[in-house]
C-alpha cells in the first residue's frame, strides 16, 4: 500500500480532533496488523470504493479519549460508553473519511463512502472487506490512545 493513501488519513485525523474537540494526538509508528482484534474500546469503520481503488479505514478510541472527545465537542461526559458516544464515533469517522477523500480527490483518486458502522466492547474485531494489507497508526494522547487502520487494494 503506498504511503499516499495513508497520510491523508492521518492529517485529516489530526485536523478534525484539533478543530472539532480542541484534542492533540502524536502520532507513532505505522506497523502491519496481522489480526482483527481492535486496540481500543471503540470503533468506526468505513468502507470506500472508486474506480481505481477500494478499501477501508477505520478508528478505534481508548474509553476514556472517546467520553473526553464527547465532552470537548458536547459539554458532556457520560459515565461509559453509550448511544451518544456511539454515534459520535460514526460522525468522526465521516468527517476524517471526508477530509481524506478531498486530499486524495486531489491527486486524481476518487470514490465513494459507505455509511459508517460502529462496535464497540472490549476485544471487538474490526474486518476489512479487502485483500490489502492492513496498516495500523497508533496515537496518543494525555486522555487516551486512538489507532487507525487502513487497508486498500488497488484495482
Amino acid at each position: 500500500m503506498k504511503v499516499e493513501f495513508i497520510n491523508p488519513f492521518l492529517s485529516s485525523l489530526i485536523n478534525v480532533l484539533a478543530t472539532m474537540a480542541q484534542t492533540e494526538l502524536t502520532p507513532g509508528k505505522p506497523k502491519i496488523k496481522k489480526d482483527e482484534i481492535a486496540q481500543g474500546d471503540i470503533s468506526g469503520l468505513i468502507g470506500m470504493v472508486g474506480p481505481q481503488t477500494k478499501g477501508s479505514f477505520s478508528i478505534t478510541f481508548d474509553e476514556s479519549l472517546a467520553l473526553t472527545i464527547m465532552e470537548r465537542m458536547l459539554g458532556e461526559r457520560p459515565d461509559a460508553i453509550n448511544e451518544e458516544v456511539t454515534d459520535m464515533v460514526g460522525e468522526i469517522t465521516n468527517m476524517v473519511t471526508g477530509g481524506a477523500k478531498n486530499l486524495l480527490g486531489e491527486k486524481g483518486y476518487e470514490f465513494e463512502m459507505a455509511t459508517p458502522i460502529v462496535v464497540s466492547g472490549k476485544n471487538h474485531t474490526i474486518t476489512h472487506k479487502c485483500e490489502g494489507a492492513k496498516i495500523i497508526m497508533p496515537f496518543t494522547s494525555p486522555d487516551g490512545d486512538a489507532n487507525i487502520e487502513v487497508s486498500f487494494d488497488t484495482l
